[in-house]
């Protein structure tokens, strides 16, 4: 019964694919355009007790999506509609339902913009204010209500929104999320500015939350705590750039905000970072360093795992993309608050040079270290943080190893037909303070990728990675083909293998199409547990065995 109305909605979605994506002609005007997509990522689950794979009542698991919207030149509007009946593994259970996730309407004109319904917006770099969607960690935190975006002035950016957020299912009409932007770049008023090729900008942000009162007390007490029904946070924001050189420095503050990440305590929160680059052809810098403390900000205070955040703070930490580099990822500590440095360098050593060679060869370098902020041990009560200020702290001061990440990577081009890319990377992951369990987990990881172009359309790329530990679970090796078939199959096989503890192997076979707007995955499997983390925000995915398959469609 579950499975036939998965058939009908995904059957919907495709006549609305049908009957809006149409073209001039076709009794549309031309100033009216039509874009969405369809997507559907789906798993026939089996049993592996090696793996430790859960036990699964359903036969199919998947999460399923379509997007349409509508475009012209005074009014926008779209609508998502999604079914996760029986989501995907990792995907908490609060996530069961499907519906109508998204609609919203947008009226322009003369500078104005004024949207109803669902949005996402950003001030800044996020420190108080991100609402977004990210589908790979189950994130969807918009804002229903009202935006309003004033851009009639020349070099001044305004914008005012108010609403309730979005948390799986629910909107919670019990907490209210309001708040106003300013943004103005000076170059537009200061002649000298623009004379010199400078771009300056200044913006402020104020964000207002506003959540009912509810009952929690202290841990074998019967004392109530009195919470804050409002909580207020402040940004201001610089960015400067001239020519090669680029600044930008941010300040944020949150008024007291006892929730469940800071076992309910009362002190500020705040947040300040530092950034600067240099970039020019063949060679490029960047040094940032960022501290925050108390900085966790949900419109519902009694939340966890990753739904229901306001905010969002950054990772300084380097994005991996290979598998074994990415098996330790970093989530951004912001209850407890952390000092965040990150540095990275790029050189092209010029062709027709000793180590350039013919086409030349790039070297990046990355470095990130991140420590926890030192703090005196809170004056408790009855045994408990809850109710107190969580303890006194100094600015500049460093408490325990979080996370560091040390690599490098060589991009070298051989001939037309041959390219190599090789990496090392030294890393310390201090597991109990990321996932709440272990200690201190000491890697050295490298990487070998490698692609043979034969001709136009056949290429064919291999990897093979190491990464050596003693701690968790001791040595891993990687090793995967990929035969792509230009313009429209990819082949790929890949096997990841613990042969340091549990000697378990993780292979891993797809075939992938694309025909235009259409791109179908079919793979088959073992998948490793761990965490599936981008911009510092992480999801347990447990393990899992068993048929996948992937689709989309975008008009």
């Amino acid at each position: 019964m579950q499975l036939n109305r998965k058939i009908l909605l995904l059957t919907a979605l495709g006549a609305a694919t049908t009957l809006c994506a149409q073209k001039p002609g076709d009794g549309v005007p031309d100033k009216v355009t039509v874009h969405g997509s369809v997507q559907a990522d789906v798993l026939f689950p089996e049993d592996d007790y090696k793996i430790g794979t859960e036990h699964y009542s359903d036969d199919i698991l998947g999460n399923f999506y379509g997007n349409v919207g509508v475009f012209s030149k005074y009014v926008d509007g779209g609508a998502r509609i999604e079914n996760l009946e029986h989501p995907l593994p990792g995907f908490e259970k609060a996530f069961k339902g499907w519906g109508l996730a998204n609609v919203y309407a947008t009226g322009k004109y003369n500078g104005m913009e004024l949207t109803l319904g669902d949005f996402y917006e950003q001030f800044g770099s996020g420190f108080i204010l991100r609402t977004y969607e990210e589908r790979s960690l189950g994130i969807d935190n918009s804002l229903r209500g009202a935006r309003l975006k004033v851009n009639t002035v020349p070099g001044l950016r305004l914008t005012a929104l108010g609403g309730v957020q979005r948390c799986f299912w629910d909107w919670n009409m019990h907490s209210k999320v309001a708040g106003g932007e300013a943004e103005a770049s000076l170059e537009q008023y200061i002649p000298a500015l623009r004379n010199r090729n400078i771009i300056w900008t200044v913006g402020a942000s104020y964000v207002y939350k506003h959540e009912r009162d509810e009952s929690i007390t202290v841990p074998g007490t019967n004392y109530r705590l009195h919470l804050p029904l409002s909580v207020n946070a402040f940004d201001v924001r610089t960015h400067f750039n001239r020519g090669h050189w680029d600044f930008t420095g941010e300040y944020a503050w949150k008024g007291p905000d006892p929730s469940a990440d800071n076992n309910y305590t009362y002190a500020n929160g705040n947040a300040v970072m530092l950034s600067g680059s240099f970039s020019r052809k063949g060679v490029s810098a960047f040094l940032q360093a960022k501290r925050s403390e108390n900085m966790s900000f949900r419109s519902r205070r009694s939340q966890t795992m990753t739904a229901a955040f306001i905010n969002n703070m950054p990772a300084f930490a380097y994005q991996h993309t290979y598998a074994l580099a990415a098996m330790y990822p970093y989530a951004t500590q912001a209850a407890p608050g952390e000092w965040a440095f990150q540095g990275a360098f790029a050189y092209t050593f010029p062709r027709k040079t000793a180590l350039g060679g013919k086409y030349g060869t790039k070297l990046r370098g990355n470095i990130s270290y991140i420590r926890g902020i030192k703090r005196e041990d809170p004056v408790l009560f009855a045994g408990s943080e809850f109710g107190t200020d969580g303890g006194k702290t100094k600015f500049f001061g460093f408490g325990d190893n979080y996370y560091q990440d040390y690599n490098l990577q060589l991009e070298k081009k051989f001939s037309g037909s041959f390219n190599l890319n090789a990496m090392y990377m030294c890393q310390r992951y201090n597991q109990y303070v990321i996932e709440g369990h272990g200690g201190n987990v000491y890697s050295h990881i490298g990487v070998v990728d490698a692609k043979y172009k034969f001709d136009k359309r056949f290429t064919l790329r291999g990897e093979v990675q190491y990464l050596h530990t003693r701690q968790d679970k001791k040595d891993w090796c990687y090793g995967l083909l990929e035969l792509s078939v230009l313009p429209y199959m990819m082949f790929s096989v890949s096997d990841m293998w613990n042969h340091g503890d549990t000697h378990v192997h993780y292979y891993m076979a797809t075939v992938t199409g694309n025909f235009k707007s259409n791109r179908l995955m079919i793979g088959y499997g073992r998948t490793r547990a761990g965490y599936n983390c981008s911009g510092g925000v992480c999801r347990y995915v447990p393990a899992s065995r068993g048929f996948q398959m992937s689709y989309s469609y975008n008009f």
